[in-house]
């Protein structure tokens, strides 16, 4: 038997276990943890999705001063706030923002991350050793901090936050890939695939990147929560979302100071940051323990 026979007949092991990947994560889907984050994230989803289809903006920034800090009732569901916007239009609309700020950083992320820690895992040596040190060095900073500063060098807006999130993020992910690409690269498909001459680049995108795909994904979804919660630190401190654009953190922090006369104008907000990083951390653990190697145990 040949070298090329062998490597052709070595298929990757988790490629060879995608039914049985598919069936744990369907399995853990029914539990009640799985069940209550793929019900906060798909509702969080729907919501940030569909609202701004169907609510025009304007009911968000309409202003009623007549109306300003109306507590919950069927004319304004949610209240009001010191200028007597509808809360719960822009709680509605606030999604949007949080979703689509989140998910451009962690696809950034993906983007920096990934690559840096492939390099590292697969080349090793003096290449890991200088990559993992600037990644170390990133990582010596406090995730908030560290997209504080560049927030901070940049012009305040949609872009930028993504910008500072996804560069902030992109460490911890890196970490993961390469952690993963280690173990990945001392199994006997690649080494059989490194001796019948297949090229680094080759080995890496056939073989290696469809293995380590599960903890990205996991990676990935609790990156969004945290970025959620970011996005809404930094339009907390003016560096994120510009008014008149609704954000949770702005309506946040515009009601900072009404809390004893209007305390459902920050409460509400709050909520909707709480309950969307809930889901998506339940919904992280469940796709974890589907998706992890590591974890792989047959409920």
């Amino acid at each position: 038997m040949t070298l090329e026979s062998t490597a052709a007949n070595i298929r990757p092991a988790d490629l060879r276990h995608d039914n049985r990947t598919s069936r744990r994560l369907l399995i853990a889907l029914r539990y009640p943890k799985g069940i209550i984050g793929l019900s906060l994230v798909g509702s969080f989803a729907f919501l940030a999705t569909l609202a701004p289809l169907i609510i025009p903006e304007s009911l968000s920034t309409a202003i009623d001063i007549s109306a300003r800090h109306s507590p919950p009732s069927f004319e304004h569901l949610l209240g009001t706030d010191k200028l007597g916007r509808d809360l719960f239009f822009r709680v509605l609309l606030g999604a949007k923002s949080s979703l689509l700020i989140s998910v451009s950083a962690v696809v950034l992320m993906i983007f920096l991350g990934l690559p840096v820690g492939l390099i590292a895992g697969y080349f090793r040596g003096w290449t890991d050793l200088l990559l993992m040190r600037v990644v170390d060095s990133m990582l010596s900073f406090p995730v908030l901090v560290f997209a504080l500063a560049i927030a901070a060098i940049l012009e305040p807006n949609l872009r930028n936050t993504v910008i500072a999130i996804g560069i902030a993020f992109s460490p911890y992910l890196a970490r993961v890939v390469r952690a993963e690409t280690l173990r990945v690269s001392a199994l006997p498909f690649v080494e059989a695939a490194r001796a019948v001459g297949s090229s680094h680049l080759r080995i890496i995108v056939t073989n290696i990147v469809p293995n380590i795909m599960g903890p990205v994904i996991v990676q990935a979804t609790i990156s969004i929560a945290f970025a959620i919660l970011t996005e809404a630190g930094l339009s907390f401190l003016g560096l994120g979302t510009q008014p008149p654009t609704p954000s949770w953190g702005l309506m946040i922090q515009s009601a900072r100071s009404y809390l004893d006369v209007a305390p459902w104008t920050a409460l509400v907000p709050g909520m909707a940051i709480a309950f969307s990083v809930l889901g998506l951390n339940m919904l992280g653990d469940v796709l974890r323990d589907a998706l992890d190697p590591r974890l792989r145990i047959d409920r």
